[in-house]
Order: C-alpha cells, then structure tokens, then sequence
C-alpha cells in the first residue's frame, strides 16, 4: 500500500506536516465560530467546538470534527457547516498563508459516544461471560 492512500493517513498515521496544517485550519476555525463570523440560523446561540482536522497526504481536504456543546443537535449543526464551507473555507484562507487552502468538509465528532458505547459493551453480563471462559 502506498504512503498516500485515499484515507488521509499513511500506514504510520498522518504526517507532522498534516498534524501541523490541521491544526492551525482547527485553531483558525475554532476562533471565527467562537466569534461568531459565521450567521446561520441554524447555529444562532450554539457553541460549536472542533476538536480536531484531519488532513488528506496533499492536504487538500480537511475533515473538521465538530461537536455542538452539549452534543443536541448535531446533525443541524454539521449540515450548516457544511452549507457554508465555501465561506468558511475563505475566511480561514484569508488568516493563513498555504500555497492552496484546503475544502472544508465538516463530520460530527462521535468519538465520546464510541467511546460509552465501547464501555457499556465491555461491562455487559454477554461479555464478561465471554471472559470468564477464557480463563479456564
């Protein structure tokens, strides 16, 4: 398989020049959502943060993981974001110097959910079952 896969990461993981640019488009988004650049209706008193971007090996994707605070309407705040990647996408151009500015592509950030999901699983009576027998 080749270092630059489809996926965004390499067989290694992302390169430090992907972990660098993802976070300062993450740094420059976070800063115009907090200050409220962006007018939507559907965003209108909803704090969104972006914990992470990740970019593709040629950095021309970025695919911001956004949360709404306090996880409610997700789905209405990541299909606004993405309406308005176009707008986004310039703004963070105009506070970044890069050859080429990465799309903006916007995915709610599931991970905390995963996460709880995971543990439940792992604490539920079918598996602890399953974990007893391996100790015989």
């Amino acid at each position: 398989m080749s270092r630059h896969s489809g996926h965004g990461h390499g067989p290694k993981g992302p390169s430090q020049r992907q972990l660098r640019v993802g976070e300062l488009v993450r740094k420059e988004l976070s800063d115009i959502l907090t200050r409220g650049e962006l007018s939507d209706p559907d965003l209108e008193g909803v704090i969104v943060t972006v914990p992470e971007v990740r970019m593709t090996p040629d950095l021309r994707l970025a695919t911001c993981l956004v949360m709404p605070l306090g996880g409610s309407e997700g789905e209405k705040v990541e299909k606004a974001l993405n309406r308005s990647a176009k707008f986004l996408r310039g703004l963070v151009s105009r506070r970044l110097t890069m050859k080429y500015m990465p799309d903006l592509r916007f995915v709610l950030d599931t991970r905390f959910d995963d996460d709880d999901r995971i543990e439940t699983l792992l604490h539920s009576p079918t598996v602890a079952r399953d974990l007893d027998h391996d100790g015989d």
